[in-house]
């Protein structure tokens, strides 16, 4: 297996659970704050199409922007284009964490997900 992205926020609980089950089963990947470092579009756009999930599994549903901003009622009225423009916005409004690798890209951290796709 190749490079392996690992996009993340520090200070999300999740990420931190994700990134010690990635330590502890020597998986190695090239970390990326997503605050600090946020997917553009065209990223974006290859990751959704990689992973077959519908583009609204890209989104932080329970974070801050997207409640203050009731991205709730746009997810569901907006074009793709639309859509994308606001994850590119701001990496907060990107669910984590992601791992993006040749052949497959996760989204959140399911352990059995990881374990069936990472572990060799």
């Amino acid at each position: 297996m190749d490079d392996i992205l690992f996009l993340q926020y520090p200070k999300c609980s999740t990420c931190r659970k994700a990134a010690k089950w990635l330590k502890d089963n020597d998986v190695k990947v090239i970390s990326r704050d997503i605050s600090i470092d946020n997917p553009g579009k065209k990223e974006l756009l290859a990751w959704i199409k990689k992973s077959k999930l519908p583009i609204n599994k890209f989104f932080n549903t329970s974070g801050r922007i997207y409640k203050e901003n009731n991205l709730k009622e746009k997810v569901k009225a907006a074009s793709e284009d639309e859509l994308l423009d606001i994850l590119a916005s701001d990496g907060m409004v990107v669910k984590r964490p992601i791992i993006v690798a040749d052949e497959f890209v996760l989204v959140g951290f399911d352990e059995n997900e990881w374990a069936a796709k990472l572990k060799k």
